[in-house]
């Protein structure tokens, strides 16, 4: 059985990636702190319908402990490694930056370090869209230059893009580098847009529309993005013999095994088309609150997903519609409503 490290396996991405891994016959050691960022109940769900599995194996530590990776990947010996745990939310990092010192530097850091005494076939690390900051030009390309980030996190996750450019090239580790656009679907995150309008709206509570609802985001269906994942998975990127033999359009760099890939729907939606979508599902109107943009924010994401499509034949496709209805869907189902 083909084996997989999973770090922040009982994250929202994690937890989907690694039970599609393990429903392809995959074992999957799932690492995660389990931190009281949000709701520990809900990760610990996450785990234990994972350990349903017999081939899922829990590790609950943190990226920041000396070595403990790197004894971790010496006992288990993963064909890939999959980075998604970190401190999430751009808004939060303005608040607590230290957090995502030690979850995003240290702990990337002592991730790729574990990589190095133990190679794998491939390592796979989570970046943002939130990289592309205030560039204007859209759709976002992976060429693009990304040197304007907007907010810590962001800064955080381009510094990682970059540290992990610097260990493929010193050391041959194959790396593809992912950014993912505004990824939602069941068992998400509580302080994601979806999830805090869906219970705003069924309390009977107000929901807050940022800059006055002119804002645009390329959503993300979970389950595509996994899909997306798991193709990467099997394209570890090799370094060139020369700087001509990258194809056009690829993010391949010139020196090292190293790649950046988008992972978006490539269909920028209307924050308002967003909510009447939600709306819909929930068969309720919300009450809105329009307000300014909030610091750190970016007013539109969109993503170019050729290079995905040119690597593994895919690109997400799941209409934001029925991504949201089976969003409500599991809401109602997890909290008994």
């Amino acid at each position: 059985m083909p084996k997989a490290l999973v770090t922040g396996s009982a994250g929202f991405i994690g937890y989907h990636l690694s039970r599609r891994l393990l429903e392809l016959g995959w074992q999957v050691i799932g690492f995660d702190a389990m931190t009281d960022y949000y709701d520990v109940a809900l990760k610990t769900r996450r785990h234990e319908l994972l350990e349903a599995f017999e081939g899922f194996c829990p590790v609950v530590a943190r990226l920041e402990e000396p070595g403990r990776l790197t004894r971790l990947l010496d006992e288990t010996a993963p064909e890939i490694v999959v980075h998604l745990a970190a401190q999430a939310g751009v808004r939060y990092s303005i608040e607590e930056p230290q957090g995502y010192v030690e979850s995003n530097l240290i702990g990337t850091f002592n991730l790729l370090e574990a990589v190095r005494a133990v190679p794998v076939r491939h390592l796979l690390m989570a970046s943002t869209s939130s990289v592309y900051g205030a560039n204007e030009k859209m759709p976002y390309a992976e060429t693009d230059k990304a040197d304007t980030q907007m907010s810590f996190y962001a800064a955080t996750k381009k510094a990682n893009e970059a540290m992990a450019h610097a260990y493929a090239h010193l050391y041959g580790m194959p790396v593809t580098m992912f950014r993912f656009f505004t990824v939602y679907g069941p068992w998400g995150r509580p302080d994601m847009a979806l999830f805090r309008f869906v219970r705003a709206i069924l309390e009977g509570e107000p929901i807050e529309i940022y800059n006055h609802g002119r804002m645009r985001r390329d959503f993300t269906y979970v389950d595509d993005l996994v899909e997306a994942l798991v193709r990467l998975a099997e394209v570890p990127p090799a370094r060139p013999e020369t700087a001509r033999a990258i194809a056009p359009g690829d993010s391949l760099s010139p020196v090292a095994p190293f790649r950046i890939v988008n992972i978006g729907n490539a269909r920028p939606v209307e924050l308002m088309d967003f909510v009447a979508a939600v709306e819909k599902a929930l068969g309720r109107e919300a009450e809105k609150i329009y307000m300014e943009m909030q610091p750190g924010d970016v007013p539109a994401t969109w993503a170019d997903t050729s290079l995905l499509k040119r690597l593994t034949g895919y690109c997400p496709d799941t209409p934001v519609e029925e991504g949201v209805a089976r969003f409500v869907a599991w809401y109602r189902d997890y909290h008994g409503l």
